[in-house]
């Protein structure tokens, strides 16, 4: 094994198709990134199932990816994709010196890292990142994971998966920003509260509009922006207008990351009201953006700067009528956890450390 490169193995539903694709899970494109900068001779290989919409082996910023097109596959013919993955293993196994696997979500990439994993005498750690935490994630009976293997991404789905499965991840690794993606703050923020993400019924951004309608009692100029896309897009168009708020609320419809980024900078405010989340990704970008959060879901145990927690509509629609009539409100960055930080504590359950790196 001394010749052969050390090497980190990613499962992950999908991946960019190429270095221009950057909506794809823009969290893990940068986790990678991360990788590759803080341990240069760890060599990363991602095994993506379900996207790209091609079965070829490309290059991703000196990154090796293989992509199998499972999205659209029938159940036999994931059957067979699934033998694929453990023959495109086996032959990545004969050239590296593979650390273990790194499997994100509970579910299908999961149950074929326990298997390469027990074939090949290999170590695989599974992060748990959301939905796959709930009760009806069947993958968990046949997958049947050890807490050990089992890493959640906050404090709320460990609780989440215990109580939906009765095994609890032993280990966290919070979900985090890059820093670099970043412009200086601004010294003013024209937007008065912003909302960005899917729109789709579990985001229930149909609050968001109904909060800001009962601010615009209060503040009749309120400033709001809805960025994102989905299958809600038109009701919330008629809801705008239902409400009168055509002058209040802006829907922008989908944007590129970094100009969500640039909104969330501009903006005093990100209201986010989810029933469920993980630890979100928009959230801790939005308060390194200088901006307040208001959600219902608290993530970890602990308190955080600058995010305030509600349970009820009504709370949300308090809450941020307090923050809009402060007018000595600060808005800093506030770095929960960055890209770097993830990438060490991934490569650190591999037995990889920043020492060995060199």
């Amino acid at each position: 094994m001394k010749n052969k490169p050390e090497t980190l193995v990613i499962f992950s539903p999908a991946f960019p198709k190429d270095e221009d694709d950057t909506e794809w899970l823009p969290w893990l494109q940068a986790i990678v990134k991360a990788l590759n900068k803080n341990f240069p001779s760890l060599k990363i290989i991602v095994f993506a199932f379900q996207y790209p919409h091609h079965t070829k082996t490309y290059h991703w910023n000196g990154n090796t990816v293989i992509a199998f097109s499972g999205m659209h596959r029938g159940k036999f013919s994931h059957v067979f994709m699934w033998l694929n993955i453990i023959k495109k293993f086996y032959a990545v196994k004969r050239k590296q010196n593979i650390k273990g696997i790194f499997s994100l979500w509970c579910g299908e990439c999961t149950l074929l890292a326990k298997y390469c994993s027990r074939f090949f005498s290999l170590p695989y750690y599974c992060w748990i990142l959301g939905q796959d935490a709930r009760p009806f994630n069947t993958y968990v009976k046949w997958i049947k994971p050890k807490p050990q293997q089992l890493i959640a991404m906050s404090d709320f789905l460990v609780q989440q998966f215990y109580d939906s499965h009765g095994i609890k991840p032993s280990g966290i690794i919070i979900n985090g920003v890059e820093p670099s993606m970043f412009g200086p703050l601004p010294s003013k923020r024209d937007i008065d509260i912003i909302a960005v993400g899917g729109l789709s019924v579990l985001k229930r951004y149909d609050i968001f509009i109904e909060v800001i309608a009962s601010l615009k009692e209060a503040f009749p100029t309120v400033n709001a922006m809805l960025c994102g896309d989905g299958e809600e897009t038109d009701r919330f168009k008629i809801m705008i207008t239902e409400l009168a708020l055509e002058k209040n609320i802006e829907l922008t419809g989908a944007v590129k990351h970094k100009t969500a980024i640039q909104k969330m900078q501009q903006s005093k405010i990100l209201l986010h009201p989810s029933s469920y989340e993980g630890f979100s990704s928009v959230c801790l970008e939005a308060l390194y953006a200088g901006a307040h959060v208001i959600s219902f879901i608290k993530p970890m145990k602990h308190d955080i700067k600058n995010w305030h927690i509600v349970h009820t509509k009504e709370e949300m629609i308090s809450k941020a009528m307090e923050l809009l009539n402060d007018k000595q409100l600060l808005h800093e960055s506030v770095l929960v956890q960055s890209m770097d930080g993830i990438a060490k504590e991934i490569a650190a359950l591999f037995g990889f450390t920043e020492n060995n790196s060199k």
